[in-house]
């Protein structure tokens, strides 16, 4: 059990939400706000000194908007775990910040121990899904897991026919790692073999070019 407190830094573009945030989340024994950023660009100049475990970041910040920053994030300071905050439960900005290397999202308008709960399971290692999220979420589809941004690179690359030797080439992988990320798409899809694998990036890629 981790005995220091969780440090968090708050990353919104509006001081009252990150007021509101502080005010929440300061009365948790666990937790410790270490800094407050209103822009990506602040966020970025603040991690070394605050060194936090979690970056609280809002979706729809203007200029550099959160999902950017997460990427940022993941490349610069790939232990930090990163846990978006929104105002909306459109399922692209989801898929679209769990891509990018956020470990969660929820909803401004969540209670707060739902935000609680979303830092505890982040930091625990997991990830987190408001449960409206997961709802909407799923409401049209059958849960898929999330692939890496490499993984998805790979399989897009498998829909246009290309060959491990081809796309190690133009990623520049060694054709082994291509291999190892094809075990694992196919690990992640439940796919049985090759040909299986094949099939759905086909698929997946025209479902792409169709909108």
């Amino acid at each position: 059990m981790k005995t220091t407190p969780i440090r968090l830094l708050l990353v919104d573009d509006h001081p009252l939400v990150r007021d509101g945030l502080r005010s929440r989340l300061s009365k948790v024994p666990t937790m410790a706000v270490v800094g407050e950023a209103a822009s990506a660009a602040e966020a970025l100049a603040l991690m070394d000194a605050c060194q936090p475990d979690l970056v609280l970041a809002d979706v729809g910040m203007k200029g550099v908007n959160g999902i950017e920053l997460a990427a940022m994030l993941l490349k610069r300071y790939p232990a930090v775990r990163v846990l978006m905050l929104s105002m909306y439960d459109n399922p692209e900005y989801v898929q679209r910040s769990m891509q990018a290397g956020a470990n969660g999202y929820v909803l401004k308008d969540a209670p707060a121990s739902e935000i609680i709960a979303g830092i505890e399971a982040v930091c625990a290692g997991g990830t987190f899904l408001s449960p409206a999220i997961a709802k909407r979420l799923f409401r049209n589809q059958a849960p898929r897991p999330i692939l890496s941004p490499r993984e998805s690179e790979i399989l897009s690359a498998l829909g246009r026919g290309e060959s491990s030797k081809q796309i190690a080439n133009a990623l520049d992988l060694s054709v082994r790692t291509v291999e190892a990320h094809r075990q694992s798409i196919k690990r992640k899809l439940e796919l049985d073999g090759q040909a299986e694998l094949i099939k759905y990036a086909v698929e997946h890629a025209k479902a792409h070019d169709g909108g």
